[in-house]
């Protein structure tokens, strides 16, 4: 009876270890995941959202991978803010660690090379004055958030949050 007590205990032990490094992995595989690292919400002149004459093209949001190690495929992610307004990386789109893409309004051709992927639509997504912008991992769980105010987080007022929060 005592070794079948001992035994469980092991496997019990065991198992609890095993799973550790999977809770780990995770853990670190989140802290190093796609982030929110600046928007740029209020496009310079006035706002147009023409398709052939607008500056939409000029709103863009900011996303880096901010891993040592591991290079992030972005399809599948999904760009949301808090009206639920919403993109979907459906292309293949690698950033090496340390690299960025800015998904930009309008349309144009994406670009590895450029690091810009386009909603292709001419709407503006990002509110002037504040927003609350979401990243979701393919999976469906959050990656990030990234709130901002034009008075409260960018102080210089030129429509840029160089930080991320």
């Amino acid at each position: 009876m005592r070794k079948r007590s001992i035994l469980a205990a092991a496997l019990t032990a065991g198992t609890l270890a095993a799973l550790v490094p999977a809770v780990s992995a995770q853990a670190a595989e989140y802290s190093s995941a796609l982030k929110v690292r600046g928007v740029q919400y209020d496009a310079p002149g006035r706002d147009s959202n023409s398709c052939t004459s607008g500056n939409t093209d000029a709103e863009y949001l900011t996303v880096k991978n901010y891993s040592t190690t591991a290079t992030v495929n972005l399809k599948g992610y999904v760009v949301k803010d808090a009206a639920g307004n919403r993109f979907t990386f459906t292309a293949n789109h690698y950033l090496e660690p340390g690299d960025y893409v800015k998904l930009r309004g309008g349309h144009g051709t994406d670009s590895d090379k450029s690091n810009v992927v386009y909603r292709d639509n001419c709407n503006f997504l990002w509110n002037n004055d504040r927003d609350t912008i979401y990243l979701y991992k393919p999976s469906g769980s959050r990656a990030d958030v990234h709130s901002y105010t034009k008075n409260g987080s960018d102080p210089d007022g030129d429509g840029y949050i160089r930080y991320h929060n």
